[in-house]
């Protein structure tokens, strides 16, 4: 049948018993499940990330103001990565970083959740805020 219409057999699923056949142009039917993976891609949904950084002296203007953007960011359904990177001595006040990331932790708590609590990780103390539904 295939030959007489000048298309091709194609095995759908061979382990099927019997095993399934379909007569079609084999071109077409490539190009079209190339289409659907192509729009399966597509309606994925891509993960944002905004970074927020402070510093472990971080001032209480500066941190309303910064703590606004993250609420922003969250509310777009961004992720938020917030940070406090110590320069030279400021190492020391690693407990003030912790605690400043903390506080914006419970601070943004309406709009987001706490996916990573603080890490130190060479010269910078990172937290992960994830978007609520």
């Amino acid at each position: 049948m295939a030959d007489a219409l000048a298309l091709d057999l194609v095995e759908i699923s061979p382990k099927a018993d019997p095993p399934v056949c379909k007569v079609v142009d084999y071109n077409k039917f490539l190009y079209e499940q190339k289409k659907k993976q192509k729009e399966m891609k597509a309606k994925a949904t891509k993960v944002i990330v905004k970074e927020i950084r402070f510093g472990p002296n971080t001032d209480e203007h500066d941190y309303d103001f910064k703590r606004n953007h993250a609420v922003e960011f969250l509310k777009q359904g961004a992720k938020l990565k917030a940070f406090v990177f110590f320069k030279g001595r400021s190492i020391l006040f690693k407990d003030k970083g912790e605690i400043l990331l903390l506080r914006l932790a419970q601070d943004l708590e309406e709009y987001g959740k706490v996916e990573k609590l603080p890490v130190l990780e060479g010269k910078r103390m990172t937290m992960f805020i994830a978007p609520k539904k």
